[in-house]
């Protein structure tokens, strides 16, 4: 049963964006991009660069930033009886420690069949096909994940079509908990220096960790989203961040998210306490599946950091929630018209 009410079109979150505006390469250094300053409730506009965001914070605000690891996802393989090429993605890793993935040419990839995989090191190992579901996607069990991972590559959004051999630009500096097959982009801006600068004033920081799937950057193919089936995500946050989060919300102190991720743990867990009453948030592990759609009411978070997203994705109706349609689309051709850098290696916005 969805909780909204009205229909929600996905074609009002449609807009056109010129291709040289995709950014293709990221940029030195990381905190070099422009930063769009986002007033939620007028849509007032200020342009800034994200070096300048220690500056731009209050020292009472709350960071909240998301340390999942993007794993080398994409591994390349033969077919052990007929030498045909084979690709897969892995998507998810399941409880028996088989994995989720995406296999091309799917059709040809079958219950029983073994894969050979191997990359440009001498490492060669196997995956085993297990079962294939309803939508073509396969079930395997690696023979050994160490050496996939180490043969895997880094599987970059296909809108991204200039190599970059520095992998470790499409990670951001504090993730640490493998997991991710997509980076949580807006963490993608921060380096040593400006994290370092941010705790010198007194910001507190505080970590969760989900990891993101395909589907949260797929443009929405319903013509209504409320029919949209979100996947759900991994999700982990402990009692020492979630610690944080309650002091800030006991202070009425601004709890700022580095991504839409981090804005979906949150709202899973205010929507959590709220169903039991609660004012406070609990540590807890589990599986996220909360849809933002524009008419939900935040409960936790108070700004974000957020890049430029596609249209019709399920993200740019989330911060179109934040805020409004109007707002959002008024501050996308605002971006546009000043030459931001969008999606996952481009620009951000500051939305408060």
């Amino acid at each position: 049963m969805t909780p909204y009410n009205f229909p929600i079109l996905t074609n009002d979150f449609n807009y056109d964006l010129p291709g040289g505006l995709i950014a293709q390469l990221p940029l030195e250094p990381r905190d070099s991009s422009k930063l769009m300053l986002l007033d939620r409730t007028t849509g007032s506009i200020q342009h800034s660069i994200f070096s300048e965001l220690p500056n731009i914070l209050k020292d009472t605000d709350l960071l909240i930033l998301n340390n999942s690891k993007v794993i080398p996802a994409r591994l390349k393989g033969t077919k052990n009886n007929s030498n045909g090429k084979v690709e897969l993605l892995l998507l998810k890793k399941l409880p028996d420690d088989s994995w989720h993935c995406l296999a091309k040419p799917g059709k040809r990839v079958r219950a029983g069949d073994t894969i050979i995989l191997s990359g440009e090191s001498n490492i060669m190992t196997t995956a085993k096909v297990l079962s294939t579901n309803d939508d073509g996607s396969k079930i395997i069990r690696l023979e050994n994940e160490t050496d996939a991972m180490k043969i895997g590559e880094l599987p970059l959004p296909p809108y991204i079509r200039t190599h970059d051999s520095n992998t470790n630009r499409y990670q951001t500096i504090y993730s640490s908990d493998l997991g991710s097959v997509a980076a949580p982009t807006a963490g993608l801006h921060f380096t040593e220096s400006l994290l370092g600068k941010i705790q010198n004033k007194g910001i507190t920081i505080a970590y969760t960790t989900l990891h993101i799937g395909l589907d949260t950057f797929k443009p929405i193919q319903e013509s209504d989203a409320r029919n949209h089936l979100i996947h759900k995500e991994y999700f982990h946050i402990n009692q020492q961040n979630i610690a944080k989060i309650n002091n800030a919300i006991k202070n009425n102190s601004r709890i700022i998210c580095i991504g839409t991720t981090s804005v979906r743990v949150l709202e899973y867990l205010g929507t959590q306490a709220m169903s039991k009453n609660q004012t406070h948030l609990e540590a807890q592990t589990g599986e996220n599946d909360i849809f933002i759609l524009p008419g939900y009411q935040f409960k936790v978070v108070t700004g974000m950091v957020t890049n430029f997203h596609l249209p019709k994705s399920t993200l740019l109706m989330m911060i179109s929630a934040f805020t409004s349609k109007s707002i959002i689309m008024s501050a996308y051709q605002e971006a546009i018209n000043h030459n931001y850098r969008f999606f996952s290696y481009g620009d951000a916005m500051l939305i408060t």
